[in-house]
């Protein structure tokens, strides 16, 4: 027997890696519940039916109700007296909000990054674009939903500033919970193909090295087609939203 050998990694300092098991089926049907609703399959303001999730994922309530839990604290959901559980509804100040942030996010990061210093920082755009066309050719909408976030991350990380991006990341349910309402109105007239398709006009506006050309094309990237009539859908009117959205219009109009 050799002595103080019980534990040799231990004693050297090295750990071994933990052993992560599978996820639970809470996880998993957190992770679809998520899916549904960023892929626009649950939209804001909806209720969600047990009896039909129950049936539709093969689970019991117990574990969908954690799910929805889970769901509730990252606010995709909220519970509401005498109606359930629904998908959280974004009122109009919210969605002025989530998109005056993310404009100001994605104009400083442009100011920053562009002319691009980093051809990595590039590269990273081009495979968000391409994960993009492999999510479009599957059919995959929550997949695209979440591949077209990450094209739009990885624009912010041209800038090269780690809290910059870490802050835009912060949004990421919310902006997709508005990324969902406007892929939702520019389906009748717009196919994937051509979403990626303006997606990589916005690449090949940052492959010029002029930030102007670039800040012109995101103000014309077409992100906004849901607001067209939106106060009738959405409650939460308050001036500053209603004046934003005017300005997005009278914006539209001169294009």
């Amino acid at each position: 027997m050799v002595s103080g050998s019980s534990d040799d990694s231990t004693a050297s300092g090295v750990r071994a890696p933990s052993i992560v098991g599978p996820p639970s089926l809470v996880d998993l049907a957190a992770a679809t519940l998520r899916r549904m609703i960023v892929g626009g399959e649950l939209l804001c303001g909806q209720r969600i039916v047990e009896n039909r999730l129950t049936h539709e994922l093969g689970i019991s309530r117990p574990p969908l109700r954690e799910a929805l839990r889970t769901l509730e604290r990252e606010g995709l959901v909220r519970q509401v007296p005498r109606k359930g559980v629904i998908v959280t509804p974004l009122t109009l100040h919210d969605i002025y909000e989530i998109f005056t942030l993310r404009a100001e996010f994605e104009r400083l990061a442009v100011r920053l990054g562009v002319p691009v210093r980093e051809q990595a920082r590039l590269r990273r755009c081009s495979e968000a674009l391409r994960a993009m066309g492999e999510a479009a050719d599957a059919g995959d909408e929550p997949r695209y939903a979440e591949c077209a976030f990450e094209f739009h991350v990885s624009i912010v990380g041209l800038s090269g500033h780690r809290r910059l991006e870490d802050a835009y990341r912060s949004l990421q349910l919310q902006m997709m919970l508005a990324m969902a309402l406007n892929r939702r109105a520019r389906q009748p007239t717009e196919t994937l193909s051509e979403d990626i398709a303006r997606h990589r006009q916005l690449l090949e506006a940052v492959r010029t090295g002029d930030p102007d050309t670039v800040l012109r094309e995101l103000g014309s990237h077409g992100d906004r087609s849901f607001l067209e009539g939106i106060e009738s859908e959405v409650e939460g009117h308050t001036e500053v939203a209603l004046q934003w959205l005017r300005r997005q219009r009278e914006n539209q109009e001169t294009r």
